[in-house]
């Protein structure tokens, strides 16, 4: 074994480090590689750095990675399934988290093999990645906010990594006030329903298919997995368009009809929620006293239960509803599909589940505190707000889509900003005591459009690529300062190459 200073580098992106969920004294590493023509390592380390260059390290042997799409023919699907010589070639992942870690301090990741390099066997630094731990409470007003990256929907087609470059640019160049700490991916991160040849009668392809678009998706977005903490929520195109109904006449998921294939097509897309993008169905962090942070999986479960269509399984769903009647400060609600939103077409959104959709606003109300709701889906970027109920609280909302717009045919799937609804909440799903509010929107937090260019493969106007940040801090009277900008991933200015803002102006509020 030789020492640090002999091993050799590599930006190979076929090698894959996600830095997945960070608290103040924690960071969980995903590592691997979701290519078949990468074979697995004799040894591998994982390697972590604080600013004084002192390291821990966790080791990986040839026999402790697991296989991210394992068949399907397995009995207990949660259970992760160990990789095996006889195998072939293969995806493969290993999920090491670090613990006792400095609050508020930035780290440095290593993800290296032990290989035969030109004769000589050496670590080789395979994948590196930066992240910070959280604060134990938000910083106070003239210091460097706590900052969230807010982004969904990202299609790998004509995106050619700016989106990744953008975020990259932003996250190491950046002004110090709009760096981010941590990111949210709210859903839509792989489009797995996308094309004619995407739901194969034969398991075998169906999960081949499902695990390529993960490699392809991975590969493009690495520079944001590899800065700084990242919360990821699915939405329907982690599993098929309206997932989990099958009953939109769309000729692509026609196939959806047969069970085999529905089987097969939905233990894949979960495999690759579970074991890839490491989603939680409701996950909570706290900054001190000053902020609470809710990350809730709306998506995954929906379906029938105990009667009624249900967007969460009512086994979790009182732990969402807990936190939110629990707030004893400003919270954060992150989800996959706004608030605020009208009805469209036949796909289910929010408010098509009245009952639970209306518990949820009753719980968001409870406290009187105001909640921030930060989203995507809709293939537009804007910020909204209304009242939360009779007790003084207010809802803003900020939805961050798309990163990359859809093209060809699917890209007729677009959006350009809405100012509606006109009012909160819905009439069908107002809780008892509320009164329907007006909705608060302007032009100045919308992010702007594109015309069609069709022969270069957007056939309709549509939202340029965006993600936000929005930002944090704590004011010298009680409550909490907010602050939000967009940047548009398309538009690299100056001579650092940030991406331009999306805002005249960045949309700021004192919540309480």
């Amino acid at each position: 074994m030789t020492q640090d200073n002999d091993r050799h580098r590599t930006d190979t992106s076929r090698w894959s480090l996600v830095v997945h969920r960070v608290s103040q004294t924690s960071a969980e590493i995903w590592v691997g590689t979701l290519f078949t023509s990468m074979q697995r390592p004799l040894k591998a380390r994982v390697r972590i750095a604080d600013p004084a260059g002192a390291k821990r390290t966790f080791n990986i042997g040839r026999d402790q990675w697991l296989r991210p799409f394992p068949k399907t023919h397995r009995k207990n699907p949660s259970k992760p399934v160990s990789c095996t010589d006889k195998d072939g070639l293969q995806r493969f992942y290993a999920l090491r988290k670090f613990t006792g870690l400095k609050p508020d301090t930035r780290y440095t990741v290593e993800f290296q093999r032990f290989t035969d390099f030109g004769g000589k066997l050496c670590w080789q630094t395979v994948n590196e990645a930066r992240l910070e731990t959280l604060p134990r409470r938000l910083p106070a007003q003239g210091q460097r906010p706590f900052t969230i990256a807010l982004a969904s929907c990202f299609y790998d087609n004509k995106d050619g990594g700016r989106a990744a470059a953008a975020y990259r640019a932003l996250y190491d160049r950046g002004p110090l006030a709009t760096r981010p700490h941590i990111t949210c991916m709210t859903g839509d991160q792989v489009y797995l329903d996308i094309g004619f040849d995407s739901l194969s009668p034969v398991a075998s392809e169906l999960r081949d298919r499902v695990a390529d678009d993960y490699a392809r998706h991975w590969r493009s977005l690495g520079s944001i997995f590899t800065r700084g903490g990242t919360w990821m929520l699915p939405d329907d195109h982690e599993y098929w368009n309206d997932y989990p109904y099958y009953d939109l006449p769309i000729p692509t998921l026609f196939a959806l009809k047969l069970p085999s294939v529905r089987k097969a097509w939905k233990q894949a897309a979960q495999d690759g929620v579970r074991n890839v993008q490491r989603s939680a169905v409701v996950e909570t962090l706290e900054l001190g006293n000053d902020l609470s942070v809710c990350f809730a999986d709306v998506r995954s479960y929906r379906g029938k239960a105990r009667g009624e269509h249900v967007m969460m399984h009512p086994d979790s769903f009182p732990k969402l509803l807990s936190w939110a009647r629990g707030l004893r400060s400003p919270g954060v609600l992150v989800i996959s599909q706004p608030l605020i939103v009208r009805q469209e077409g036949q796909e289910r959104i929010l408010v098509s589940f009245k009952e639970q959709y209306r518990q949820l606003l009753e719980a968001l109300g409870h406290s009187g505190h105001d909640v921030v709701v930060l989203s995507g889906d809709v293939h537009f970027g804007r910020i909204a707000s209304s009242e939360l109920g009779p007790k003084g609280g207010r809802l803003i909302e900020i939805v961050s889509s798309p990163l990359s717009n859809l093209t060809g045919l699917p890209g007729f799937s677009t959006a350009t900003p809405e100012l509606k609804p006109k009012h909160f909440p819905p009439k069908a799903a107002t809780p008892a005591g509320w009164t329907r509010e007006p909705v608060r929107y302007s032009r100045d937090f919308t992010v702007g459009t594109k015309p069609a260019a069709f022969f270069s493969g957007y056939p309709a106007a549509r939202t340029k690529e965006h993600f936000m940040t929005v930002s944090f801090t704590r004011t010298p009277a009680a409550g909490v300062r907010l602050s939000a900008q967009s940047w548009l991933v398309r538009e690299p200015r100056g001579t650092k190459k940030l991406p331009a803002k999306g805002f005249t102006r960045a949309f700021t509020a004192k919540l309480a």
